[in-house]
């Protein structure tokens, strides 16, 4: 059975930063898609980071130069490293992931178009 389970998140101050985990279990991160979302409150979901095919990083344009997202082999975690973290970035964090890559169908930031999806995880950032 395939698990996503996300860790790192919390409250933080304007201007801070978190790093966000998630920790595959029946399933191993090797040259698939991976991604991280979220939903701030009152907001429709959003694709924030994905590693296509295990190669290419792209960032929503919000989030650009301050979130980079990443994957460690090893120890089958994929990271979403968040800097200089705004009140605008409070939201629900979701990791996704699928060994086919959706970004050649549904696109690289539709949420359904993974197949394996976390719970997601709190961020709150206060000004």
């Amino acid at each position: 059975q395939v698990q996503l389970v996300e860790s790192g998140g919390g409250s933080v101050q304007a201007g801070g930063s978190l790093r966000l985990a998630c920790a595959a279990r029946g399933y191993r991160y090797v040259t698939y898609s991976v991604a991280w979302f979220r939903q701030g409150p009152g907001k429709e979901r959003e694709g924030v980071a994905v590693i296509d095919s295990g190669v290419t990083a792209t960032y929503a344009n919000s989030v650009q130069g301050r979130f980079t997202i990443s994957v460690d082999t090893v120890a089958n975690t994929l990271y979403l490293e968040m800097n200089n973290l705004k009140p605008e970035d409070t939201a629900m964090y979701y990791c996704a992931a699928s060994r086919i890559s959706p970004c050649r169908g549904l696109g690289c930031f539709e949420f359904s178009g993974y197949e394996y999806r976390g719970r997601g995880i709190q961020v709150t950032v206060s000004s």
